[in-house]
């Protein structure tokens, strides 16, 4: 099967057929800028008058460009989110390392203290203490 050109002797058909022609090239085109969901807005653009053209294709381009957007933001949020619940873990295995660093020098102190308090005993009892 061969492909058809995409040369258009424009000055051989009527002038239907070039507003015809110069129509479906654009749909074509909207087709190959925006292939999701643009069937159905090309579809009610063929029922609008000239006046209606313009805008429809307007509306095309709109709606591609706000469901970009609209992922780019999922996404965006999707990973801002994901890096916070990173932080938030990261974040309490910390906590809990530095808590059983103070349980464990909190046994330490008081093991020191009660050294301390048997040492001044000593002291005491031996008199060398003024």
């Amino acid at each position: 099967m061969e492909r058809p050109s995409l040369e258009i002797n424009l000055p051989d058909t009527h002038e239907e057929g070039k507003l015809y022609v110069v129509d479906s090239l654009n749909n074509l085109n909207k087709l190959n800028v925006c292939p999701d969901g643009s069937q159905h807005a090309l579809d009610e653009e063929e029922y609008t008058g000239d006046t209606g053209e313009n805008t429809a294709g307007s509306n095309v381009r709109n709606q591609c460009l706000f469901f970009v957007t609209f992922i780019l933001t999922l996404i965006v949020s999707l990973a801002l989110v994901s890096f916070v619940i990173f932080l938030i873990i990261q974040t309490r295995n910390k906590m809990d390392q530095i808590s059983s660093r103070l349980i464990s020098e909190k046994k330490n102190i008081e093991e020191l203290r009660k050294m301390n308090n048997m040492i001044l005993k000593h002291l005491n009892q031996s008199g060398i203490k003024k």
